[in-house]
């Protein structure tokens, strides 16, 4: 009677306990390897916003990088900033989040970054009463001093800055002395360029402009979007936006 045929053995998965620790050493080797300073964050802003975009509409896409960038890993000299200037945008966002930590938890102002540059949001209801361009200056007098001595830094050497003011969509008061949002958006930013310069800073390197109500960030349908709507916005230019 032939003997029957031995069922084969089921291979050993003991080499998968040794590979995930492998892979995982890998990982962590190459995290501690990462240098946050080193990104181009105007590049990785505009990547960010055009997937954002591509997921919220069917109709159009998000913003596009230019032919060629990624065959150069993003460096194509006629649409971005030189890995240098990244590295020093970069910097600069680290030493602002730093320096005004008191600022952002207190609600005061926020620190974000889009295609333009690195974005310093002062939140106006803390910089202005409703309706008025004239600083609150005893509130605001130390962020005030930071912002001069934040754009007085050696990181920002060389840089270009816009002041821009924005407005909810709430009509100005037919008492005002500003006929509309837009002159009463212009002033605010020209009162912070104004408080900036008595601190040290140097105007030429600045630029302003009013936008009224026509860049909101929130909804203007809530009293919670009307107040962050109102604000103006300090940008550290990127060198494409000059």
């Amino acid at each position: 009677m032939a003997k029957k045929a031995k069922a084969p053995e089921k291979p050993s998965t003991a080499w998968q306990g040794t590979y995930g620790d492998m892979i995982t050493l890998m990982l962590c080797f190459f995290v501690m390897l990462y240098d946050p300073t080193e990104v181009d964050i105007t590049t990785m802003a505009t990547i960010t916003q055009s997937l954002q975009m591509s997921e919220t509409t069917t109709t159009t896409g998000g913003l596009s990088l230019s032919t060629g960038q990624l065959a150069d890993l993003g460096n194509n000299v006629n649409s971005l900033p030189s890995l240098e200037k990244g590295k020093s945008l970069g910097t600069a966002k680290k030493k602002a989040v730093s320096l005004f930590a008191p600022d952002v938890k207190s609600n005061k102002i926020t620190i974000t970054s889009d295609e333009r540059g690195l974005i310093i949001t002062l939140l106006s209801d803390n910089f202005f009463d409703e309706g008025s361009a004239e600083l609150n200056i005893n509130e605001t007098r130390d962020t005030l001093l930071r912002l001069a001595d934040f754009f007085k830094s050696d990181e920002l050497k060389g840089r270009r800055f816009r002041i821009e003011g924005h407005t909810d969509s709430t009509p100005v008061d037919p008492d005002s002395q500003f006929p509309s949002n837009w002159e009463l958006s212009a002033t605010r930013a020209v009162n912070v360029l104004h408080y900036l310069a008595d601190y040290g800073v140097r105007e030429n390197d600045f630029s302003v402009a009013g936008y009224a109500d026509t860049r909101p960030k929130f909804s203007n349908d809530t009293a919670e979007g009307r107040a962050y709507n109102r604000r103006v916005d300090i940008i550290i230019l990127d060198e494409g936006h000059f």
